[in-house]
């Protein structure tokens, strides 16, 4: 048995008595979006998901944003910006009620209580904690909630994890740096040595696009440069790409183990962990650390590399553990807030414009593969295996919906 069905998007000239123009208008009409931006509730979130420039082109497209009071201060852009773009400055409870509301950092209990019913949200998931009644939560309001950071597509491209990849690799270096100089109480070393003095010794676990441009920003600075991966072909892929000498390595225990010795830094960049693996590096493996060597936890939002981090924030990001400083902060790209902003409307402007031109209207998040990768509750079904694993909750097989809708 076939089954059916029609978005309100498609209409059937035949069943209506309208000309076929004011048809065509009335679709058009349906397509237009309203998008809701508020301001974030985390203080040490400081980036946005949509420039004035990009908000300008959707209203230009016939769409409506809504914006609440001070959403883009923290990114350098004024609420007189956004309104010259055509966005409407609005209260928080009105932003909350729009179709689309995207956002960075994970919706809070106080946030989900604002949503509405059979919204479509995006922003950040957060799984390493994220917590069961906010999920649950979510559920109720029967929204379509797409975590950013797992929309990919079919070759596998993530805009908005490689472009804040790219952003926390090269910033991991430079606020490496400040912790081994005097200015944050290190023991005042110069990343990159001088005539005479060696380098630091920076490691970086992962050939990931974080490891590449810690890599790429570590090397510019004349630090020694050390990268560990379980893949071979990442890491003859990454050497290559480099074009500059680095000492490479297959994550073997007692490799790493004798270089983390002797680390000044060590990044973690890992894009092959997941909840079921074992930490890359122990807590047995930090303790023999040097004292006053830097760990920087780029995984620590997901599962992270190291057993001693726990996750900081931009204002306690650091602490001391076995005499290493350990910095582990989820967000650190929003330390560019203003370039992390302009990288995550790129990624998001496209989607939004796809969105509105497909038929297919609020079914879209089944029916394209990269939001169907990022979704993980769909109008009000949890689709996430990893979330229903971890809060032993019912879940349903998004791609089994695909079927269906």
């Amino acid at each position: 048995m076939t089954v059916s069905h029609k978005s309100p998007n498609q209409i059937n000239y035949k069943d209506s008595y309208l000309p076929k123009s004011e048809m065509l208008s009335m679709t058009l009409e349906n397509k237009k979006l309203t998008i809701g931006l508020p301001k974030e509730e985390n203080e040490y979130e400081n980036r946005i998901m949509l420039t004035p420039l990009a908000v300008k082109q959707l209203v230009e497209e016939g769409h409506q944003v809504l914006i609440e009071s001070g959403a883009g201060l923290r990114s350098n852009w004024s609420d007189e910006e956004y309104t010259i773009a055509g966005a409407k400055i609005t209260a928080k409870k009105d932003v909350y009620k729009a179709e689309i509301v995207a956002k960075v950092s994970p919706y809070n209990a106080n946030e989900i209580s604002l949503l509405g019913r059979n919204q479509t949200i995006f922003s950040a998931l957060h799984s390493n904690t994220q917590t069961e009644n906010n999920i649950r939560k979510l559920i109720s309001k029967r929204v379509t909630s797409i975590a950013i950071e797992y929309i990919k597509d079919k070759d596998g491209f993530s805009p908005f994890v490689n472009s804040m990849s790219e952003i926390s690799g090269i910033l991991s270096i430079s606020t490496a740096s400040e912790y081994l100089s005097n200015a944050k109480g290190g023991k005042g070393i110069v990343l990159g040595g001088i005539t005479g003095v060696p380098a630091a010794k920076v490691v970086i676990l992962g050939a990931s696009i974080a490891g590449e441009y810690a890599a790429r920003a570590a090397n510019a600075l004349g630090a020694q440069v050390l990268i560990f991966d379980y893949s071979i072909a990442k890491l003859q892929k990454i050497k290559s790409k480099l074009g500059f000498n680095i000492f490479t390595s297959v994550l073997q225990k007692q490799a790493l183990n004798k270089n983390l010795k002797t680390a000044d830094v060590v990044i973690g960049a890992a894009d092959f962990i997941d909840n079921s693996k074992k930490f890359i590096v122990p807590e047995s493996s930090v303790n023999k650390m040097k004292n006053g060597a830097v760990i920087i936890d780029l995984n620590i939002d997901h599962h992270s590399c190291f057993e001693t981090s726990r996750i900081t924030n931009l204002g306690k990001p650091h602490y001391l553990k076995h005499g290493v400083i350990h910095y582990c902060v989820p967000n650190i790209a929003s330390r560019a807030s203003r370039t992390a902003s302009l990288a995550l409307s790129n990624a998001l402007f496209p989607i939004l414009m796809n969105i509105s031109e497909n038929s297919s209207g609020i079914y879209f998040a089944v029916n394209d593969i990269a939001l169907r990768n990022g979704t993980y509750i769909y109008m009000g079904m949890l689709t996430s295996k990893e979330l229903a694993k971890k809060f032993n909750l019912d879940y349903k097989d998004i791609d089994l919906l695909t079927a269906i809708f």
